[in-house]
């Protein structure tokens, strides 16, 4: 039976120990404002997990916890049925999230002083991440034309030296949203053969895609490429279960996948809590319907944000993503410096949005937007940029 969702319901968040909403004074020092930034979204989890949830509390008793059977049947599934690859149930590996991982993965098969390779403008954590081990940043910076993003292949081959040992993938890309080709990533792939370089591939946006798009697991192009990546992917964005902690690092290499679970053990990370596990299984067991919708809903915001600026805010200009719910917004024609865009957004807009420059060097004059809200909040948030931008623009 199709069930419609309520995706339009509007739930106050506030009080719920939620970085989203109560986060909003210490993380940008006001708190009259609309949240657009972090990356989880206003809308409940689907039902089937929050029955499951309710269930499990019922229970009453939260012991020690490990992943079933099912937990690993449900996961397998979910990414032959959604992105067609087949993995085995022996690569998929526990971290309480994909930075971790990533983090004990860069500590594991790099030296101090080693590098990394990061594509900017990216997720920010990955370059706090390499410095604070002590390793070397490479910056790769995606190539941008007509309004779209690329890697830069060439420049790419151009800075790997015998210090750079990773290269950490954005799949899709956040925060310009890409979903990268079979040609691009078949390409990267070969250059990190030839280069011998480890691929960390975070997919964690990859259940989000939309129409006209198909995401690739960068592991599923070949043998060679599984050998020598890590695919992390977890429920969290697709899901809205972000706040239970619980990843799947799928890891075809034995030696590798041995290494992780080391590292893992040593800090004593390794077993899941009892709700991540039920909410991962149920949601890829009975979340699709749900997870169809909202893609149909979040397009729908898409495209109404792409005709409103259009039409009444052009000086900013909407880079157009294949996927997520975060919207990389070009605001250089307002001709702000970087805090005096932070700042009108905040104090003029009374927006809250993830600052470009924190992505990178060339995410200055940008901001990221969530649109994973309901379309009142939207349409709301809309309206004070519009009011803004006029009032500057007469200014």
């Amino acid at each position: 039976m199709n069930v419609k969702y309520d995706f339009d319901e509007v739930i106050n968040r506030m009080n719920s120990a939620s970085d989203k909403w109560d986060g909003l004074p210490n993380r940008f020092g006001v708190s009259e404002v609309i949240p657009m930034w972090v990356a989880d979204m206003d809308f409940k989890a689907p039902p089937p997990v929050i029955h499951a949830l309710h269930q499990r509390v019922e229970h009453g008793v939260y012991g020690y916890t490990f992943r079933p059977d099912s937990y690993f049947e449900a996961t397998m599934d979910w990414m032959k049925r959604r992105h067609q690859w087949s993995i085995d149930r022996k690569w998929i590996a526990h971290s309480p999230g994909i930075l971790p991982a990533i983090s004990l993965l860069i500590d594991s098969f790099t030296q101090p002083g080693d590098s990394v390779v990061i594509q900017t403008p990216v997720y920010h954590p990955f370059s706090r991440i390499i410095k604070s081990l002590g390793r070397q940043v490479v910056h790769n910076p995606l190539t941008f034309e007509n309004g779209r993003y690329a890697m830069d292949l060439e420049g790419l081959e151009a800075r790997i030296d015998s210090t750079v040992k990773i290269l950490v993938l954005c799949n899709p890309h956040n925060p310009v949203g890409r979903v990268w080709s079979q040609e691009e990533l078949t390409r990267l792939g070969q250059i990190c053969t030839k280069n011998n370089l480890l691929v960390i591939s975070d997919e964690i946006h990859c259940d989000i895609v939309y129409r006209g798009h198909t995401h690739i697991p960068f592991a599923s192009l070949s043998d060679e490429f599984a050998d020598r990546s890590i695919t992390c992917i977890a429920p969290s964005k697709t899901f809205n279960l972000a706040g239970l902690q619980t990843s799947s690092i799928i890891i075809p290499n034995d030696r590798i996948r041995d290494r992780f679970n080391e590292s893992v053990n040593s800090l004593n990370i390794g077993a899941p809590n009892p709700f991540g596990v039920v909410a991962t299984e149920i949601a890829y067991q009975y979340g699709e319907e749900w997870l169809e919708q909202l893609i149909e809903y979040l397009q729908e915001n898409l495209d109404l944000l792409i005709r409103y600026f259009q039409e009444n805010i052009p000086q900013i200009k909407v880079i157009k993503p294949e996927s997520t719910y975060l919207v990389w917004l070009d605001c250089r024609e307002l001709g702000l410096a970087a805090e005096e865009l932070d700042q009108f957004m905040l104090r003029k807009a009374r927006v809250a949005m993830n600052e470009g420059y924190i992505f990178g060097e060339n995410g200055i004059g940008f901001m990221r937007m969530n649109i994973a809200c309901p379309r009142s909040i939207l349409e709301k948030s809309m309206r004070q940029i519009e009011e803004a931008v006029h009032f500057l623009c007469k200014a």
